[in-house]
């Protein structure tokens, strides 16, 4: 990824940034859309991309968390700071419908202990239960000092944060993404880089079952945890060999571009080459064209057909109503 140029490592950067904030949503079983987060991620990077929607506050939360985690990975980490990113991800103060407490550790010990369950009302499985809140100002202090204190190997010390920190469960909500986004930061410190060119949240959402069923077999008896880093380590090398799929994509982009860079397109043919490219959803056809494009249908038809003469984009074999289009191959 060095020897691409900088617009190419950035528009991977945009792409991996994208599956982080997506994916460690989805480990909690939230869902975001696609389009949001990449806009937010976008804006926030200073990035020059076609087609840019609004977003989500939410969304926007989340995005600053993983930003401010990976581009700032040599910042000390502090209590603010995490209080800061917790903050980010509930920005009304609720965690779905219930009040939560924003910006400090969970003190409310009428709940304790803090339990992480499952399963019907009547027959709760409790996999873990957290330290008491009384404990948890002087825990996080021991956690935050060992962190930002140099001398353990980079990668160890993402596996045992994102360990430590689950573990100790110092907020009310929240907890995973943040350990996620620690682990991220301790990465990007490994790495020495703020380019993120593989996701280990996206690997982790693809092993959920066995990174909660780790996680709660490390969690019991003693403090060897090494079942822990081993799982996390094989899952972090999973990570690095799935991230080729998400390159080839970016460098069949600018392979693309780089082709056709003397073909003169509008900027409508431009936004639509450019979505087609990022993985299209659905058929391309003259309705769907004037929608994105903001145009008439006249117009878009015009464009497609001004596409075709340029051996931009080829009509889709079918028998179907509506024309379809695929881009050149």
């Amino acid at each position: 990824m060095e020897a691409v140029g900088f617009e190419l490592k950035t528009e991977a950067n945009l792409e991996i940034l994208t599956q982080d904030v997506i994916k460690t949503s989805e480990i909690e079983g939230e869902i975001l859309d696609v389009h949001e987060v990449r806009s937010s991620i976008a804006r926030k990077l200073g990035i020059d991309i076609s087609g840019l929607i609004p977003s989500d506050r939410h969304v926007d939360g989340i995005v600053e968390m993983m930003i401010d985690a990976t581009q700032n990975y040599k910042t000390e980490l502090t209590k603010e700071r995490l209080c800061g990113w917790q903050a980010a991800l509930f920005p009304t103060g609720y965690s779905g419908m219930h009040k939560i407490i924003i910006g400090d550790w969970r003190k409310n010990e009428e709940n304790d202990p803090m339990q992480v369950v499952s399963g019907p009302t009547q027959r709760l499985k409790v996999h873990y239960e957290a330290p008491a809140s009384s404990l948890l100002e002087k825990e996080m202090e021991q956690f935050l000092f060992w962190f930002n204190k140099p001398g353990t190997d980079n990668l160890i010390k993402a596996a045992i944060a994102h360990f430590w920190f689950v573990t100790l469960h110092p907020f009310e909500d929240g907890n995973g993404r943040i350990a996620r986004a620690i682990t991220d930061m301790q990465l990007a410190k490994a790495d020495d880089t703020p380019f993120r060119f593989y996701s280990m949240s996206t690997q982790i959402r693809k092993e959920r079952n066995n990174y909660y069923f780790i996680l709660e077999q490390a969690q019991k008896g003693s403090l060897d945890i090494t079942i822990w880093l081993k799982w996390f380590l094989g899952c972090l090398e999973r990570a690095y060999e799935s991230t080729e799929i998400i390159l080839s994509k970016v460098l069949s982009k600018a392979e693309f571009w780089k082709k056709n860079r003397m073909v003169m397109l509008n900027q409508r043919q431009q936004l639509i080459i450019n979505k087609m490219l990022d993985g299209f959803e659905g058929k391309l056809n003259t309705s769907k064209y004037a929608k994105i494009a903001k145009c008439s249908r006249d117009t878009a038809l015009r464009d497609v057909t001004d596409l075709i003469m340029k051996n931009i984009v080829v009509k889709e074999d079918g028998l179907g109503k509506n024309t379809t289009y695929i881009l050149t191959k």
